[in-house]
């Protein structure tokens, strides 16, 4: 799994020069804005009600109102909750609003690797939107119940550091699994490509660890984090699909 890791990560790097040979930069114009759009929103809120919710939860343990060294860390561990919380339904929301979009990015890219004949199922832009939002609601749901705990372990001293760690890995795999399902949908069906994205979680994972770390870049990353994930993943599953056959 490991060399799949590297190989998912190791996709990007000519990521951008295949959108620009294909000419692609137009298919993500509408996905680029949804990106920017939703990180936006979940800043303002993560920012706004931190302090809200910090005062509402020290009103429910009066000893800690005299105590403005509590109520600040209380602030802070809940703002980078939220944040936390936002980028798990960030990727989840533009993964899904983005399907229809991003479907025919990937098919672009499989006819250019392989050619037309070798893609068997032809969908329209409410079945690619329908498929988008029934895996990001999948993974969602899984995903937090994974994330919960997690974060519960964070509180824990010397543990927290791995908690960290798993907390990203989890949001990696989630977020490559969405990227890789644009060109899969062509192939299988719901239950065939989750199936086929745990045979190659790693693939998963290294594509979803530059999908966070693009995060991190402010304002550049969420805007270009779609048009280069999309297009890694999508080499990367081609590739995997020949390998099947």
């Amino acid at each position: 799994m490991l060399k799949n890791v590297f190989i998912g990560i190791k996709a990007y790097f000519g990521a951008f020069s295949l959108i620009s040979k294909l000419k692609l930069w137009k298919y993500f114009a509408i996905p680029m804005l949804i990106s920017f759009l939703t990180a936006i929103f979940i800043f303002v809120f993560a920012y706004s009600f931190s302090d809200n919710i910090a005062d509402y939860l020290s009103s429910l343990f009066p000893s800690w109102t005299g105590s403005s060294w509590l109520k600040i860390i209380l602030q802070i561990i809940i703002g980078l909750s939220i944040i936390v919380i936002g980028l798990i339904l960030y990727k989840h929301i533009i993964m899904a609003l983005s399907a229809p979009f991003m479907s025919p990015v990937s098919e672009k890219i499989e006819n250019h690797l392989v050619g037309e004949t070798n893609i068997h199922r032809k969908t329209s832009f409410t079945e690619q939107l329908w498929r988008g939002i029934r895996i990001n609601i999948r993974n969602l749901s899984l995903e937090l119940l994974l994330t919960i705990p997690i974060l519960l372990l964070g509180f824990i001293p010397f543990i927290g550091i791995l908690s960290t760690v798993l907390l990203f890995l989890v949001q990696a795999y989630y977020a490559g699994f969405g990227n890789m399902d644009y060109t899969l949908e062509r192939h299988f069906k719901y239950n065939e490509s989750i199936r086929f994205v745990k045979k190659h979680r790693g693939l998963a994972i290294g594509n979803g660890i530059v999908f966070m770390l693009f995060l991190l870049i402010p304002v550049i990353g969420v805007i270009l984090v779609l048009p280069l994930s999309v297009t890694a993943a999508s080499v990367k599953t081609v590739e995997a699909l020949q390998l099947k056959k």
